[in-house]
């Protein structure tokens, strides 16, 4: 490689780095103030980049090492106030005297901050959940199991300073079905987001999890443990506001739902909020009495004791149902003991909870209780291992169809699940 070539990308480097025109004095006998490299060499000897050689020479016609050229790389890396391209342009530099560099002593800093921005996480998940049903009208008990094998990838990419894009891939398989039988694997790219952080203002663009406010209690969300579509802007601190709006799609829906959301949330050692939901799809139109809007109200509160207890509760009500008062209503009362830290072996946690999953609850947490039930659900979670974590729910109670005898059929739950976080 040359060194005129050397002078020529220094050039570029230097020129987009610099915010006033070069004042440095040259260094160098054998560059005159009329060559075209002048002003770039000049500025390069006084940041330090080049040194050239005892005898006040600077040789730029001269061949170089790759050792010499990965020295003014090195120190190039160094400087700080670089435009994107520049900056772009000397990593691209590094990449390729990276063993050089190494061999200097030199840390690609710029690199490994490149490779960083993109981090992934995720894990291996196996659930075992087994249901019961006791009918009276016919004495006879029904029971469906579930193996479910789930690998999960989630990586985050970052754009610039204030945005990062995230994802959801999961693969799933049914281990109680053949395989190529309908439902027993499926892959799927669950969630894709953008997500700008601005203090203490956020916005989130893409396909998203979708979560009421009552969700930070043990049994989950009274509402929503779902997906939507669309932009959710949320913005304070303690007391904090989130606006969602966009569309909610389900595999038993023909129609999507168009959604608007609105929550308060209040985060402290006494934790309170409202929300309001509103959705509309032709598919509630049996569900409604003719009307294709569907809205529910929703309070929750809850209160630390210490660090270990916690009580909470959250209400819901949808009135738009063409179905009697009770039905239109969801609530839940919980308490919650601890907690398991995937990276703390031998955490664990506890909490026991009564829950009424009824016609205000669209997409409630369901891995205890179900949907159109109420009862007791107690539940528990351990780290055997750092980022091995067991847990185990199990719920009792009745089933609240309106399509059956109302409180006569007995409904349980058992739930067990592994995970292996990395």
């Amino acid at each position: 490689m040359k060194k005129t070539l050397v002078s020529a990308l220094s050039a570029a480097l230097v020129i987009g780095a610099a915010s006033t025109t070069f004042a440095a004095a040259n260094p160098f006998s054998d560059v005159p103030r009329d060559h075209w490299a002048y002003d770039a060499v000049s500025q390069l000897a006084a940041d330090g980049v080049v040194e050239g050689y005892g005898d006040g020479t600077y040789r730029g016609d001269r061949n170089i090492t790759r050792y010499e050229m990965a020295q003014m790389v090195g120190k190039a890396m160094a400087k700080g106030d670089m435009s994107a391209s520049d900056r772009a342009l000397v990593d691209r530099l590094a990449a390729e005297f990276a063993d050089e560099l190494n061999n200097l002593g030199v840390r690609v800093s710029n690199l490994e901050r490149n490779a960083d921005m993109v981090k992934w996480n995720g894990k291996l998940e196996y659930t075992y959940t087994s249901e019961r049903v006791e009918t009276l009208r016919d004495s006879g008990k029904k029971r469906t199991n579930d193996d479910n094998l789930l690998f999960r990838l989630e990586p985050s990419a970052e754009v610039n300073s204030h945005w990062h894009v995230n994802a959801r891939l999961d693969a799933e398989t049914k281990m109680n079905k053949d395989a190529g039988e309908a439902g027993s694997d499926k892959v799927e790219l669950k969630y894709a987001w953008a997500q700008g952080d601005y203090g203490d203002f956020q916005v989130k663009l893409g396909k998203m999890e979708l979560l009421s406010a009552e969700a930070y209690a043990k049994p989950g969300a009274l509402i929503f443990d779902h997906h939507f579509s669309g932009a959710e802007v949320s913005f304070g601190k303690d007391l904090r506001v989130k606006l969602q709006a966009g569309r909610i799609s389900d595999e038993e829906l023909t129609d999507p739902a168009n959604y608007q959301a609105a929550e308060l949330m209040y985060n402290g050692r006494l934790t309170g909020g409202v929300g309001y939901y509103r959705l509309s799809s032709k598919n509630y139109i049996p569900f409604t009495g003719g009307k294709e809007q569907i809205n529910i109200w929703g309070v929750n509160a809850g209160y630390s004791f210490d660090k270990n207890n916690f009580l909470s509760a959250a209400y819901a009500r949808n009135n738009n149902l063409a179905m009697d008062k009770k039905y239109k209503k969801s609530y839940q009362v919980s308490y919650d003991y601890k907690g398991a830290n995937p990276e703390d072996r031998g955490s664990w946690g506890a909490y026991v909870s009564y829950r009424y999953i009824a016609g205000a609850a669209l997409g409630a947490t369901t891995d205890g209780a179900m949907e159109f039930t109420k009862g007791v659900e107690v539940g528990t979670d351990y780290t055997l291992f750092p980022n091995v974590v067991l847990s185990a729910k199990y719920f009792r109670g009745k089933d609240l169809n309106p399509r059956v005898i109302d409180g006569q059929d007995k409904v349980s739950k058992l739930f067990g699940r592994v995970e292996f976080f990395f």
